[in-house]
């Protein structure tokens, strides 16, 4: 259940974010903020579903899954294929990800 809510916080983050982004770089309509902001609060309610022991462990494995997501969303929606160091960079992160979240922890 975690990759599947963090994979949904990525889109809304991602999303939301873009939204703005298309406003104030890409000149479209201001009313791009509404589903923007929408989107950056449903992310941050996202977050707080993930289990997780501390919120900082949550956030800074969330940290690994929102790189590779921007890295998906560079190829599918924005039609730029990554290169190598793309890949290779969002595959470590995702490794930094899974450590921080399934590492052994004592007590």
């Amino acid at each position: 259940m975690t990759a599947l809510i963090y994979l949904l916080a990525a889109a809304a983050e991602i999303g939301g974010c873009f939204a703005f982004w298309a406003w104030l770089r890409l000149g479209k309509s201001a009313w791009w903020a509404l589903p923007g902001t929408a989107l950056l609060i449903l992310f941050a309610l996202l977050l707080t579903r993930v289990e997780a022991s501390a919120a900082g462990r949550a956030f800074a494995a969330y940290g690994g899954v929102y790189i590779a997501a921007s890295v998906a969303w560079l190829w599918l929606v924005e039609h730029r294929t990554p290169d190598r160091w793309d890949l290779i960079g969002a595959v470590v992160c995702l490794v930094g990800a899974a450590i921080i979240l399934f590492g052994p922890r004592a007590g």
